[in-house]
């Protein structure tokens, strides 16, 4: 018989008299009249327990234990144990892969850190499957979300010879001999590379995404991004995902109500699609979860300005371990308390000085500040950012040059600014920031399958 998810087999409301399950063994209880095995096989959070008669062939398997694969066929049947509603009764078991008592999960409680250890074992355990599932599901949100605005989908390359931030944090992609590498004039020959010119694996999609923009209209990116940074911290890896929406013809204004839906629509497809899951990160990880997503899912969002921003910072009195003056790059800190303490809720701050931003964000008539907008939100502070981007060919070129950026580099990019530009905007939301603002998770190690960081890339 075709096996049945444990997940629909839960969801039925009669009794099955013949049906066939596939999973990983929890537990398993033996006693004189009966064993009873939980079950589960990844399709949900709820195991589903398995009674068996002692004598049942197979269930005295070597191997038999926490860990074990299993295929059972039996009965599905009301359950008389409070708690739950079905349980299978077994009239076949057959052992698929044994797991003895060496098994690293077993029932116990084990620190995220030590399950880090065991990156290939821990999708099993129910805080790690339930972030995976979150994840899949996100990921099916995002698409469909831009597909209901007729947005089209755009795969940017990951190899590329652009630094879109201009930080100088690529991974260097090259097929050249790292011992002898071919010179010239005492310096590496990249023209001697596969490429025939210095690449790395992307930081963004943006800068192609603009291009295609400014074809196609409104299109967007979703896909790996890295970062070459020696951070530690709990918010950084050196590998993760983007999604970056471009717009023609539209301004900042138009940016952050695209933020706004963006971010109010996955929240609220969380709450209704992923309820399981996300009452389990209310319990276990993050007590006040639920109520603190549908707050933000009806919450109005405020704005103010960078410049009204360092004000209110500075009228509160508040001593930050950074302090706050006007041409500061605002630190978590400011951005917390900006959303958390003054605002209560979630809040778009414009307008940035020209000197803290990339170089193809927007001037403004002032020629002090720049269209650029952060989205914070309470626990987390900046969940987004975004902007305007120049559209000017004179003033993209004067930026450029004042930031120090080549523009023979991006000859490209500066093309498409002579021949039929127009107002564009668009910005940038980590995935893996999104996916800890909804499980309350507080580790970026620990929303990504197999984390990429400095020092680390097992698995």
């Amino acid at each position: 018989m075709k096996r049945i998810r444990i997940k629909e087999l839960l969801a039925e409301t009669t009794s099955q008299p013949a049906v066939t399950v596939c999973g990983w063994v929890r537990t398993i209880r033996r006693g004189k009249e009966v064993a009873f095995i939980e079950l589960n096989d990844g399709s949900c959070l709820t195991s589903l327990q398995i009674v068996a008669a002692p004598d049942l062939a197979g269930l005295d398997a070597s191997g038999l234990g926490t860990g074990a694969c299993l295929t059972v066929q039996g009965e599905l049947l009301p359950s008389p144990a409070s708690g739950q509603t079905w349980e299978l009764r077994a009239t076949a078991l057959t052992l698929l892969g044994p797991a003895d008592e060496s098994f690293p999960l077993q029932k116990k409680r084990h620190s995220l850190e030590y399950l880090r250890s065991i990156a290939h074992l821990r999708p099993r355990a129910n805080t790690f499957s339930a972030v995976f599932r979150l994840r899949s599901a996100l990921s099916f949100a995002v698409h469909r979300f831009f597909r209901e605005r007729g947005f089209t989908y755009v795969h940017t390359p990951i190899i590329t010879a652009s630094d879109c931030e201009g930080a100088g944090e690529l991974f260097r992609v090259t097929t050249l001999d790292p011992q002898a590498p071919p010179l010239r004039d005492g310096q590496v020959d990249w023209k001697a590379d596969f490429f025939a010119e210095k690449t790395g694996l992307t930081v963004s999609g943006q800068l192609e995404g603009e291009l295609c923009a400014l074809a196609l209209g409104d299109i967007y990116t979703f896909g790996p991004t890295f970062r070459a940074e020696d951070s530690h911290t709990s918010r950084h890896a050196a590998e993760f995902w983007m999604i970056e929406p471009e717009m023609a013809f539209a301004d900042l204004s138009d940016d952050c109500a695209l933020a706004e839906d963006f971010l109010r629509y996955l929240v609220t497809f969380a709450l209704n699609e992923c309820g399981e899951d996300l009452s389990f990160f209310n319990d276990r990880i993050e007590p006040g979860l639920i109520v603190r997503l549908e707050a933000l899912a009806t919450a109005s969002f405020a704005a103010m300005t960078y410049t009204e921003a360092v004000e209110r910072l500075l009228r509160s009195g508040k001593s930050f371990e950074y302090p706050v003056s006007w041409g500061c790059d605002l630190q978590s800190e400011h951005e917390r308390f900006l959303t958390e303490e003054i605002i209560g809720g979630p809040l778009f701050v414009t307008d940035y000085p020209a000197e803290l931003k990339a170089f193809y964000m927007r001037l403004s008539d002032d020629q002090r500040t720049v269209a650029a907008m952060d989205l914070l939100v309470p626990r987390v502070g900046e969940i987004i950012g975004g902007s305007q981007r120049e559209e000017r060919e004179e003033v993209l070129r004067a930026q450029m040059m004042r930031k120090g950026v080549s523009q023979e580099a991006l000859w490209w990019y500066l093309e498409t600014r002579r021949w039929g530009s127009c107002p564009h905007a668009g910005f940038g939301l980590g995935f893996e920031r999104l996916i800890m603002y909804l499980s309350g998770m507080e580790n970026i190690r620990d929303v990504i399958p197999f984390p990429r960081t400095p020092g680390s890339a097992k698995f």
